[in-house]
């Protein structure tokens, strides 16, 4: 009945502080509502038609009772909020224990390493804003070669250089080095190279980022339906996020609008499998920025395009929509905030009006999805699939 499953994963778009956002320091967060409530006369047409306002939580912005999608708000079973640990609990593997995070900086004996092995001194390696650390220290880089490390609330190890003084090719590869380094008791989520250009009070960050993530431990989603001998079509940092496991062909875009183009040209392919992208606009640009008004018109602009991803879908498509935490625009924090995701199912096959209420972990979208291709699995979620088809 389902040849394609599109899931589309809205870069930190969350829909409310879960029950342990005391425990992360983001009470009060809720990504969506927020942006609704602060920015004057916003709406979300298309989205709302499809039942975004019908999830539990929106009940005083509601519109309309009837929608044209199943939905539903998902809590994430993990320890964390980052783009890791969201993305593999959807994919339906769940980490019992979270990524090391580093308020103090990173050890000596990572740096002395790091250092050691890519022949580059570092400057920075603390907690930071990627656009204030490269206003702080960019010139004494570009002076030095000295490599900028630092992190953030988040599982990551990020390392800024300028592409004048470290060509793209060996910043990545410096990465690499810093992704063998990072295991074990350091294996931080993500390793994320920062690239930037122009010169002191102008330094702009480019759209070369790279992350390196760590190996998926077990089998995801991904592979589960490669080994079905499906697709896999990675869209976005996907392929960064899982490593190339599990995945078919990938094509890394850059921004939402290279995102959205790149899933329309691939649901006008002829293929059976699973389209994954990631649009990270949200969060790179606007949530990290606490710039209101630039998400609140990055959701416009994705609900605009949202007509045109619908055209596209065949009859025996379903279109999956979410989220992988959130990152509030409107709160003092420019980290991640702990939040559900929103859940949307729509498709010639997926019941209308239809609200699933909480679902207790992201990996019932990963279950529900491979229960639409009859694919046996042993991943930890509930399978919606009876709940939703018609």
């Amino acid at each position: 009945m389902i040849n394609r499953a599109v899931l589309i994963v809205l870069d930190s778009v969350g829909i409310g502080e879960l029950p342990d956002a005391a425990d992360y320091g983001d009470v009060g967060s809720n990504t969506v509502k927020n942006i609704y409530r602060e920015v004057k006369n916003f709406s979300l047409p298309n989205l709302e038609e499809l039942g975004l306002l019908n999830i539990d939580g929106f009940e005083d912005i509601r519109k309309n009772t009837s929608f044209k999608g199943s939905v539903a708000k998902c809590s994430e079973r993990s320890k964390g909020k980052d783009t890791t640990t969201g993305h593999w609990e959807i994919s339906g593997l769940v980490l019992e224990k979270p990524f090391p995070t580093y308020p103090k900086g990173f050890p000596d004996e990572v740096i002395h390493e790091f250092e050691k092995r890519t022949g580059r001194k570092t400057i920075g390696n603390y907690p930071a804003s990627g656009t204030e650390i490269i206003k702080e220290l960019g010139q004494e880089h570009v002076n030095t070669g000295d490599l900028i490390v630092y992190t953030s609330a988040d599982s990551v190890f990020q390392i800024a250089a300028h592409e004048e003084v470290v060509p793209l090719d060996e910043l990545y590869k410096i990465c690499e080095i810093a992704r063998e380094i990072l295991q074990g008791e350091h294996g931080v989520g993500r390793v994320i190279a920062r690239p930037f250009t122009g010169t002191e009070g102008n330094f702009t960050r480019t759209g070369n980022r790279r992350d390196f993530s760590l190996v998926p431990a077990k089998d995801t989603l991904l592979d589960y339906i490669k080994k079905s001998g499906r697709e896999v079509y990675a869209i976005g940092k996907i392929e960064d996020i899982f490593v190339n496991k599990g995945i078919t062909r990938s094509n890394h875009t850059k921004n939402n609008s290279e995102g959205i183009k790149a899933t329309i040209e691939a649901l006008k392919e002829d293929f059976s499998g699973l389209i994954f992208t990631n649009l990270v606009d949200f969060d790179m640009i606007y949530g990290h920025r606490n710039d209101v008004e630039g998400y609140a018109e990055a959701l416009k602009y994705f609900d605009d395009k949202l007509p045109e991803i619908i055209e596209s879908l065949r009859d025996d498509d379903v279109l999956i929509i979410t989220a992988d935490h959130g990152c509030d625009p409107t709160t003092e924090s420019t980290d991640h905030s702990r939040e559900y995701i929103p859940l949307i199912f729509y498709g010639k096959h997926i019941k209308e009006s239809n609200n699933l209420n909480i679902l207790d972990t992201y990996a019932s979208i990963g279950k529900t999805i491979l229960d639409f291709f009859g694919i046996e699995n042993d991943i930890e979620g509930s399978s919606e699939t009876g709940n939703i088809l018609l």
